[in-house]
């Protein structure tokens, strides 16, 4: 197996990994801000938030190891993934209501089709346009 074969196989190991404990941060951040809250719109916003930041985090420094020169680079790259996720957040909502009200598809598997896109979107956002290695 030649080194970028492996290179891009634990690269994705490590996204999906750390993809599983953004959803855990996420649904814990969730669970521990309704309990003090009671409001589950505030509690969805701050999860979200809290995962997007680990998202970043965990996505730079451990699955494209891209290491950042200045503050302004670091801005610029942090915004690029908050952009890249809203619009992958659109794709997802639209996505749902396209299937479900348009194609009459299931709840279930419409999020299923949904997620598997906005995943893979989300790494070739992450890959191709945030944490593209410089040349």
């Amino acid at each position: 197996m030649s080194i970028a074969v492996r290179r891009m196989s634990r690269e994705l190991i490590l996204y999906i990994f750390f993809g599983v404990l953004t959803t855990v941060v996420n649904f814990i951040t969730y669970f521990l801000i309704l309990k003090i809250s009671k409001n589950y719109v505030f509690a969805t916003t701050i999860a979200f938030i809290i995962a997007i930041i680990f998202a970043y985090i965990t996505n730079k420094k451990y699955v494209f190891e891209k290491k950042t020169s200045s503050l302004k680079n670091l801005l610029k790259e942090f915004i690029k993934f908050l952009t890249s996720r809203a619009f992958t957040y659109f794709v997802d909502v639209l996505g749902m209501i396209f299937l479900i009200k348009y194609l009459s598809q299931g709840e279930i598997s419409s999020k299923i089709i949904v997620n598997i896109t906005v995943i893979i979107l989300n790494y070739l956002f992450s890959k191709l346009y945030i944490f593209k290695a410089e040349k």
